[in-house]
């Protein structure tokens, strides 16, 4: 595709360094609070004028990722041109590398990379501020995906403040061929809490809280003390329902990860790494040992998208 009237953004996926989940809300999502660190595992947009919207997607997992209405970055120039009254008449084209299902933010990377995109193509000039809305609109990933570096996520996600990063983090992923389904997990996620006793509704279920050492550990640098506040909240749920899970995250733990976290929802773990040569010789580990399809190693923090 691209020719001199296109624009190509490069939006990176994410990891959840903490995931901690409060009760559900009256409209139907769950009060979070998490930390997000957006990592060098990128999907490409390239979009360029067209009679009509249009979507197209190449790369490995493809043949998982719609082209219909259903799709982020279709969503996303849709409410764009709107802002703007213009029709979307544009053909995006999606290199997908970030992994689908896999809890890592791809589609919402994707949804936020067409906001920046189409904003440039069609010379918008809508400013951060009113992508950071729009992108709140779309999904609750999606805000931290156009943001990129690291933040706290609060509400559903979508409420921001960046965090302060002391170093550059290496990770190895152990990947699924088959995702798991957000609504699915969290609806496990309230069932083992019923059956705990506590209420799925905001009240006797505590209010999610940042998790400070995560939070001291990604400012100062310390890579052993990030590994140690890992944690997700909905990992014993993703666990019921795909019990390959713990197998993995043994797998990656024993071969000398310094800490090991579901990603968002699953069902991708992440294991972090004290370089970059350990992360690649983790993924070497992971691949043998049988516990996933694939593996991948990525760093962050990494910028949100933007022109290429």
């Amino acid at each position: 595709m691209p020719d001199q009237r296109s624009v190509t953004v490069k939006a990176p996926g994410k990891v959840n360094v903490q995931l901690a989940v409060g009760g559900r809300r009256d409209d139907g999502f769950h009060e979070l609070a998490t930390v997000f660190l957006a990592v060098s595992c990128y999907d490409d947009i390239t979009v360029v004028p067209s009679e009509g919207l249009r979507v197209t997607v190449s790369g490995p997992e493809a043949d998982r990722v719609p082209t219909d209405d259903s799709n982020l970055a279709a969503q996303a120039a849709r409410l764009l041109a709107k802002q703007y009254g213009i029709e979307p008449n544009v053909h995006i084209h999606i290199l997908k590398r970030i992994p689908v299902g896999g809890g890592m933010a791809g589609g919402s990377a994707d949804g936020a990379g067409a906001l920046v995109a189409c904003n440039a193509l069609w010379g918008a000039g809508a400013d951060r501020p009113l992508l950071l809305r729009l992108a709140a609109e779309l999904g609750s990933d999606v805000p931290f995906s156009l943001l990129g570096g690291a933040a706290l996520g609060r509400g559903r996600g979508e409420k921001l403040e960046p965090l302060p990063v002391g170093a550059m983090y290496h990770w190895a992923f152990a990947l699924s061929d088959t995702g798991l389904s957000t609504p699915a997990v969290f609806a496990e996620h309230d069932r083992l809490r019923a059956t705990a006793g506590l209420e799925v509704a905001d009240g006797p279920v505590p209010r999610p809280r940042p998790s400070a050492p995560a939070v001291q550990a990604l400012a100062n640098g310390d890579v052993w003390a990030l590994g140690a506040a890992l944690q997700n909240e909905l990992e014993p749920a993703a666990m019921k329902l795909r019990p390959s899970l713990v197998d993995t995250l043994k797998a990656g733990v024993e071969r000398g990860a310094l800490g090991g976290v579901l990603c968002g929802t699953g069902a991708s773990c992440a294991f972090l790494t004290a370089n970059e040569h350990s992360a690649s010789r983790l993924a070497t580990a992971l691949q043998e040992s049988g516990t996933c399809s694939s593996v991948r190693t990525a760093h962050g923090p990494v910028a949100g998208p933007a022109p290429v």
